[in-house]
């Protein structure tokens, strides 16, 4: 893939998802700045970079403040100038597995300020680097749950379609500006939140394999797999959509 000297932000790659992109971009020769509101977890990321021959750096940020998420790309851009590509990972999910009538407020407020406002102060900020350096490339990390209906789930899945939708409105009005914005919809993957899933009960992994007909859960490699095209040069003639890795789930 083509991305020697691209400077990356990925936030949320301290790890899952956000870490192995992180990895495998600085693994293409880009300059990473894996961005993590856990500095610790960011700087493992990056160290692990450093170590094996690729640049990287951390940077301490919490999506859901407007001014930290100026300030990570403000950084960037004094350092080296410019900002090539923007990967919006960080998310959570909720506390509580419940049905909407019992979703609880927290669950909503948290989920929806990381998973949608902070996607949107992302898109916000770097969109705008992007119009002065004149292109860029942005993938956003949306979900299956995005795409259909997730019960149990209302704040996750809320908020993971309107990442689709985001990503959907952004490359409409970004499209003769040399930005593209692209989005991937993972399906169960193994993370920290489908461990969480998972320990609802202790036949949960059987049942949930049930709905793939590969039979497995993806990998965080194969999703960063997916981030990192989608980023690049290879696919400089896609934008507004959505990428399902799901193992067939959706079908």
């Amino acid at each position: 893939m083509n991305l020697e000297n691209k400077i990356v932000i990925i936030t949320g790659a301290g790890s899952g998802i956000g870490a192995a992109t992180a990895k495998l971009f600085g693994h293409h020769g880009a300059k990473v700045i894996a961005s993590d509101i856990n500095l610790k977890n960011a700087q493992n990321t990056a160290d692990a970079i450093n170590a094996s021959g690729g640049k990287a750096s951390a940077i301490k940020t919490d999506v859901t403040q407007f001014e930290e998420v100026e300030s990570l790309i403000a950084n960037t851009v004094k350092e080296y100038g410019r900002l090539d590509v923007m990967v919006n990972n960080a998310g959570i999910g909720g506390k509580h597995q419940l049905k909407t009538a019992d979703h609880t407020h927290d669950d909503w407020h948290n989920v929806i300020a990381v998973n949608q406002t902070g996607v949107f102060y992302c898109m916000k900020v770097a969109i705008k680097q992007m119009l002065v350096q004149g292109g860029g490339s942005m993938v956003n990390v949306a979900s299956l749950a995005g795409l259909k209906a997730s019960g149990n789930n209302l704040s996750y899945s809320a908020s993971k379609f309107a990442v689709v939708g985001m990503t959907k409105s952004a490359a409409l009005e970004y499209g003769r500006k040399n930005i593209r914005i692209n989005a991937v919809c993972p399906g169960f993957t193994h993370s920290a939140l489908l461990d969480q899933l998972l320990s609802v009960s202790p036949d949960m992994a059987n049942k949930l394999k049930r709905f793939i007909p590969m039979g497995r859960f993806g990998e965080a490699d194969e999703i960063a797999e997916a981030i990192c095209w989608l980023a690049s040069e290879n696919s400089k003639f896609i934008t507004g959509q959505t990428l399902t890795l799901d193992g067939g789930t959706s079908l």
